[in-house]
């Protein structure tokens, strides 16, 4: 029947309308600010940094290894990598950024610096509110700003974070396992050079000259 689609589009739009003044489920306006949507776990708006522990600078997962930068398609971050190296919140010498930065006014949100980083150090907020009157230095944020810790990853998407920490635990468990073993090869070896007995010395003097052939006497 010729405009069956339209007619059933304009009835299911009638009933919402009349539906909402009854349900509050059909009501889908949100009086914001007063009221907001809490986000879906998948959302992502701007990129932040994670760090482990209590403190940001020392639990900053990020070796600035530069490959998000290299990555980003609109070339929004900038790093600069450390001179010298320090532990990270589990004691591993490791790297660290002297600067990292993004400028928010360039993101695109595609996500492509999450995908990339090895170190599940970069993940995307959800934070939407960031309106600033500064169109340049307000919208260019440094480490402090982009630096969140790992409980907030785990507020705004705990089935992530949750599958996120039990692969660095097992990544963690064998560079220990790993360490420990090698500590233990290298105390064995040296208590068994300590036990071992010492090699003879080798004689300090010259040695003797072979002895002369003794002469028959004869004449040719």
């Amino acid at each position: 029947m010729l405009g069956e689609g339209i007619m059933k589009g304009l009835m299911e739009t009638a009933k919402n309308f009349a539906g909402s003044y009854v349900s509050k489920e059909r009501l889908t306006t949100v009086q914001y600010p007063e009221e907001r949507v809490v986000p879906a776990e998948a959302a992502r708006v701007f990129p932040f940094l994670v760090y482990d522990g209590s403190d940001w600078q020392a639990g900053l997962r990020c070796v600035a290894c530069q490959i998000c930068e290299k990555e980003c398609p609109p070339k929004c971050i900038y790093i600069d990598k450390s001179a010298d190296k320090k532990p990270d919140a589990v004691g591993k010498v490791q790297f660290y950024p002297a600067r990292f930065d993004i400028d928010i006014s360039v993101c695109m949100s595609c996500q492509i610096c999450v995908e990339v980083c090895p170190f599940e150090a970069i993940k995307m907020d959800t934070q939407f509110e960031l309106a600033t009157d500064d169109r340049f230095g307000g919208l260019l944020l440094d480490r402090e700003q982009l630096a969140k810790s790992n409980e907030y990853y785990h507020h705004i998407h705990a089935a992530e974070a949750g599958e996120v920490d039990a692969r660095l635990a097992a990544e963690r468990a064998a560079y220990e396992a790993k360490a420990k073993a090698a500590a233990e090869a290298a105390a064995a070896k040296a208590a068994a050079a300590k036990d071992a007995p010492p090699a003879p010395k080798p004689p300090t003097g010259a040695p003797p000259s072979p002895p002369a052939p003794a002469s028959d006497g004869g004449v040719d």
